[in-house]
């Protein structure tokens, strides 16, 4: 289920790639990520800035095949960690990347990894890779992290579609454990009103709401928007929500509850991933 424009994908591209920047103003490029310990501010720059060169290449060429980063100019960026060089390298990486997904449109045929082979899967998928690698960086700099409700439901619900995605397609993922009929594990976001005025004209979440019910089968899993009760509830305002469900933020941090079954919101946060 896509919840969101076309069109506001593409602007969430550049907003969240000028929050980044933001986030990283005075920082210490060599700082190590807590939440991504094998990088520095640097290499996550470097990661996350390419993500959205190859994926802009690969939509910008209709390409019909995977493209190789070392095909891709400037995907890695400027030589060296000069932080003006690699904010600029991020500045015109917005530009690029919004523009492209833009001229294209959301049903122009371009390959990918996943099962939807358009250009419209790209915008949504750099949405969300910028948006939770902006949380990583604000997490290091002590900046200020906040997401608008529909992205941060939309980021929740492309997460649980990456997850089945990789149950259904990887028999090596972890993700293919995620079973067991009769488990169930509820989201609930404390701060979206039941009836949802307050965010009429919100993309994602009119209608749908701010709660997730996922159920564990024989075979697979399934997950479906909604309120119902669970073997385990993760509640908490939706941004924090999000940090704790992609594992940005501990389930201990104070700003989300748990109740229920601990042990089986852990044995999914351990196993949930995608290739």
């Amino acid at each position: 289920m896509t919840s969101l424009s076309h069109g506001r994908y593409c602007d969430e591209v550049a907003r969240q790639i000028d929050l980044l920047r933001a986030a990283l103003t005075g920082a210490d490029l060599s700082a190590t990520v807590p939440t991504c310990p094998d990088w520095t501010l640097a290499e996550l720059v470097r990661h996350t800035g390419g993500a959205v060169r190859w994926s802009e290449r690969l939509v910008a060429t209709r390409a019909e095949r995977d493209i190789p980063e070392e095909d891709i100019p400037e995907c890695e960026g400027p030589e060296g960690d000069d932080p003006a060089a690699l904010d600029a390298w991020l500045a015109r990486t917005a530009e690029l990347g919004a523009e492209t997904f833009r001229a294209a449109g959301p049903d122009a045929p371009v390959w990918s990894w996943s099962g939807d082979h358009r250009a419209g899967f790209w915008a949504r998928r750099m949405t969300h890779e910028l948006l939770i690698h902006r949380a990583d960086a604000a997490l290091t700099t002590g900046a200020a992290y906040e997401v608008e409700p529909d992205v941060a439901a939309d980021a929740i619900d492309e997460w649980l579609d990456l997850v089945a995605l990789a149950q259904r397609t990887d028999p090596d993922d972890s993700a293919v454990e995620l079973r067991g009929a009769g488990r169930s594990i509820h989201l609930h976001a404390t701060d979206v009103p039941d009836g949802l005025g307050d965010f009429d004209g919100l993309d994602g979440l009119d209608g749908l709401g701010a709660e997730w019910l996922i159920e564990f089968g024989e075979d697979a899993f399934t997950w479906r928007r909604g309120h119902a009760k669970a073997d385990v509830t993760l509640r908490g305002p939706l941004t924090e929500v999000l940090l704790a469900f992609y594992r940005r933020r501990p389930l201990e941090s104070g700003r989300v509850e748990v109740l229920g079954d601990r042990e089986l919101l852990d044995f999914w946060l351990e196993r949930a991933s995608f290739q």
